[in-house]
């Protein structure tokens, strides 16, 4: 079996086993179930196939697939927005013949860097797919300290997973591991000819025993906003909102920017980084003439 018809497959008997017949509407029946959710044919009869077809779809056979049966098995699975958009992608690859990847950019365009620079306020940066940090201002330098420690281009993935300073570095280590999981769940699915990204990806199963948990989850996950809390060295415990954008003239690439509600503890902390870095960057500028 082929790595995306396993992961098709995988991916669609996870995601029956978490429904039970009360969530989809169906009785559950006076008799045991073997299954922990759904069982195939009533899937099945939910999204209006046969059963001899959806066994042919969770043995990962998504190939010429129409759009119209993927919806309507998304809905009997009650998937969510970024599970039915993973199983799109997941039909999508099977479909296509293989195709190289692009070869993953290496920085970003000098007016990204300008923007970026632009936000002194606020902790920025920009990463690829394979979550490599390629771009970053002062100030998200100076909050993400300890990963830009650690030698080689700096890794988001790398650091939460192999790093032991990231357990301390994120106060809810093992939420952020989890979204980190399922975000690179998506990103292999919507690049899954990027070989980089799949040697990460082994890399971090065979290093880490909790990734290869989490990657055996088939969760997945839309990285677009939410909350972090971080506990810096310097500043202390922050609370930071963040909001994530693709760059839409650079496919693969997205900016992650981070804001503290006015007024707070961590509004004060994050301006006193912003202090200490840009006195940081005068003192080293001046070293240097």
């Amino acid at each position: 079996m082929t790595g995306v018809r396993r992961d098709a497959a995988e991916f669609l008997r996870s995601r029956r086993a978490r429904v039970t017949p009360e969530r989809a509407g169906m009785p559950a029946g006076g008799a045991r179930r073997r299954v922990p959710g759904l069982r195939r044919e009533e899937v099945a009869l939910l999204a209006g196939v046969s059963v001899d077809y959806y066994v042919r779809l969770e043995r990962g056979l998504l190939a010429g697939v129409s759009e119209s049966v993927l919806s309507a098995v998304a809905d009997a699975l009650l998937l969510d927005t970024a599970e039915r958009a993973h199983l799109f992608d997941l039909a999508r690859t099977a479909s296509s013949r293989v195709a190289q990847a692009p070869a993953p950019r290496r920085g970003v365009r000098p007016a990204v860097q300008w923007l970026l620079d632009s936000m002194s306020g606020s902790p920025a940066y920009v990463r690829n797919a394979r979550t490599d940090v390629l771009a970053v201002n002062a100030l998200g330098r100076a909050l993400y300290a300890p990963l830009f420690d650690t030698p080689g281009r700096p890794n988001l993935a790398r650091f939460l997973f192999l790093d032991p300073a990231a357990a301390d570095f994120f106060v809810e280590w093992d939420r952020v591991s989890r979204e980190l999981a399922a975000s690179l769940r998506t990103m292999a699915g919507e690049n899954p000819h990027d070989r980089g990204l799949t040697q990460l990806v082994g890399e971090l199963s065979t290093r880490s025993e909790v990734f290869a948990g989490l990657w055996a989850t088939h969760d997945v996950r839309q990285h677009r906003t939410g909350t972090k809390l971080i506990r810096h060295p310097i500043a202390g415990e922050l609370t930071l909102r963040y909001e994530s954008m693709e760059l839409t003239a650079d496919p693969g690439l997205r900016l992650n920017a981070y804001v503290a509600e006015p007024g707070t503890a961590s509004a004060e902390r994050l301006a006193l980084l912003a202090s200490w870095a840009g006195t940081s960057i005068a003192t080293a500028s001046e070293e240097r003439t």
